[in-house]
């Protein structure tokens, strides 16, 4: 599943359909693209009103279909992957992926084990916050396992030090997957609520919006005993998927076969046709901004930090999403 609704998304629906038709002509599986509906958490209409990209999502043998937004919608868009859940079939194992991705191997032939949840671990350090004065990773994360009973020393990475980030059990929300959409979405919005309006004291000084998701998410994985993937998930964010963010961020650091996947997946004119109609696609991909980008960085040899990639994209004038 992905998440589909008018403007930038609709347009990387269709590059990650797409994608995934052409780099794994034997997926058997079902790609639903959830849409939210019109509603009092919307202010303007949210679905995909441009009927080419309808029927050019359809074309390549995506389902679309309708979610309400009950707790988030507009306010916090990033909880469209918590409601959305509940429109898939329920007891169906299932992966999530953010929508600006693309599949790049044979998503197919990744062994998921769905009854051991996970999630990404392309991350970085954005949550907590540590303040001067306040309470460290240690203290504010275990006040989160404390606050819905559960275990918390097991989810610790011994092999990394006291107080640094990656011991603590965080994930990028751009992938996960379990045996039953509903039996996730459920406790994800239930953690995630809770969270956003009676968290424990020790989160007084943190920003939730936009880590919400990820602060909720290991705490669900782990309540329905995942963790960390293991090296048969290996492909993700590896040679079978890529979380590439926006184009600019692609065309920067990503492999040559990443980008290969793009222009060749965006090349056939239904697709063209579609993609032009979205003004990054059209810059990037098809006048050739893209390729400067990339002339800028060496990919072997990248800036440490995501915003340092992003701020000198911005300082070039070629940044866009």
């Amino acid at each position: 599943m992905i998440v589909g609704q008018s403007g930038r998304l609709q347009y990387e629906a269709v590059l990650f359909a797409a994608s995934l038709r052409q780099s794994d002509p034997d997926f058997a599986g079902r790609l639903f693209v959830a849409e939210p509906q019109p509603g009092p958490k919307w202010g303007d209409d949210p679905r995909i009103t441009n009927a080419a990209t309808r029927e050019l999502l359809e074309h390549l043998g995506a389902e679309i279909i309708p979610f309400d937004s009950v707790h988030f919608g507009e306010s916090y868009p990033y909880g469209n992957k918590i409601e959305a859940l509940l429109a898939l079939p329920k007891g169906e194992p299932f992966v999530f992926f953010d929508t600006d991705t693309l599949v790049t191997g044979p998503l197919s032939q990744v062994a998921f084990d769905f009854d051991r949840p996970s999630a990404s671990m392309r991350r970085e350090d954005t949550w907590p916050v540590i303040e001067l004065y306040g309470p460290g990773y240690g203290q504010t994360w275990k006040a989160l396992y404390d606050k819905f009973g559960l275990e918390y020393e097991s989810t610790l990475d011994l092999s990394q030090p006291d107080e640094y980030w990656e011991r603590y059990l965080y994930f990028n929300a751009g992938w996960f997957h379990f045996r039953c959409p509903h039996e996730f979405g459920y406790r994800f919005a239930e953690y995630a609520l809770e969270i956003r309006d009676n968290a424990p004291e020790e989160l007084v000084c943190q920003q939730m919006d936009p880590w919400l998701d990820q602060i909720a998410l290991p705490l669900v994985i782990h309540s329905f005993g995942g963790g960390r993937p293991g090296p048969e998930l290996a492909g993700l964010d590896g040679d079978v998927t890529c979380h590439y963010r926006v184009l600019p961020l692609l065309y920067a650091r990503e492999s040559d076969r990443v980008v290969d996947v793009l222009e060749s997946a965006a090349a056939p004119n239904k697709i063209k046709k579609v993609l032009k109609q979205y003004d990054p696609a059209k810059r990037m991909i098809f006048q050739g901004r893209g390729t400067k980008v990339r002339a800028m960085f060496d990919q072997n040899n990248l800036p440490r930090r995501e915003q340092q990639i992003r701020n000198r994209i911005k300082r070039e004038g070629f940044w866009m999403r």
